[in-house]
């Protein structure tokens, strides 16, 4: 097998606020680089790196809001997530957790620093990954994950780290998420001279994004804390070394190969479709849920 090299390695674009509570760095799809297409079938990476906010008897947050076409997945680093949606579904993500929301054909959903740390404040730190939905999935029933920590698959690395999988698999042993399509997303923690070794099929778009710390990757190319490497389409194996302590979230994805027409929170096929998303949206078709 061939080893599958580092295509760029990626600087945080500016912070941006998503409602008052989420500072953001749009990775996906904000730069030529990794536009929804080059990712496919991640279309959107927003990364909310470590910021500490003071404590507020209102909680910041982002108000109700409709999705269509496409699953929302949250990683809370730092900080917990209160999130509730027009189906039922809903918790608090705390440190550690992930929660996966398959919007499909329309769901409303609002997310919130969690009320009781938002009294207290500290930093913040999360991740929400969109990853798009095989065309033959965007009208089906909506669905909410809750991923626990503790329902993580848990691989130790001998004694220098552990890979948290959230979703597929790594070396066969596979994490709690259900996926309608084959992707990978995982946490690696790894103690200062650790060393990982993975292996994606080279068709498959792949990327890691050092949440903590700084790495090595191949020997080659250095990624420091809040970078993300992109991966080229080529070879399969690649490893990791950590310079110092580091926590680096691992994505990988087969791409769908299918059209993608994106417009504010839908993403489908074609324009027909969004067209036809914000009619269902205004008529009351994704349900109720107030603010």
């Amino acid at each position: 097998m061939e080893t599958k090299q580092v295509e760029t390695i990626v600087s945080p674009p500016a912070a941006h606020f998503v409602g008052d509570g989420f500072r953001v760095h749009n990775f996906i799809p904000s730069i030529q680089e990794m536009d929804m297409k080059r990712m496919d079938p991640f279309i959107l990476l927003d990364y909310h790196s470590k910021f500490h906010f003071n404590g507020t008897h209102r909680p910041r947050g982002i108000g109700a809001h409709p999705h269509r076409g496409f699953e929302t997945v949250t990683i809370a680093y730092k900080g917990k997530i209160q999130h509730t949606d027009s189906t039922g579904g809903g918790g608090i993500i705390d440190e550690g957790d992930a929660q996966w929301m398959t919007a499909a054909k329309g769901i409303l959903h609002k997310e919130h620093h969690e009320a009781e740390w938002a009294k207290e404040g500290g930093v913040f730190q999360m991740v929400q990954l969109w990853v798009n939905l095989p065309s033959v999935y965007k009208m089906s029933c909506p669905k909410y994950q809750a991923i626990k920590n503790y329902d993580m698959k848990k691989i130790a690395i001998e004694d220098i780290g552990t890979i948290d999988i959230i979703a597929g698999e790594y070396k066969g042993q596979k994490g709690p998420a259900f996926t309608l399509s084959p992707v990978h997303v995982m946490n690696v923690k790894l103690k200062k001279g650790g060393r990982v070794e993975f292996n994606f099929p080279a068709y498959f778009n792949t990327g890691a994004l050092v949440i903590e710390g700084e790495i090595m990757i191949n020997g080659q190319e250095k990624c420091q804390e809040d970078y993300f490497a992109l991966f080229k389409n080529e070879g399969e194996i690649f490893h990791i070394e950590a310079s110092e302590d580091s926590i680096i979230l691992i994505i990988s994805g087969q791409p769908l190969e299918e059209p993608i027409y994106a417009h504010g929170p839908f993403v489908m096929n074609s324009k027909e479709e969004i067209m036809q998303a914000f009619e269902d949206f205004n008529i009351g078709r994704f349900g109720y849920l107030a603010d």
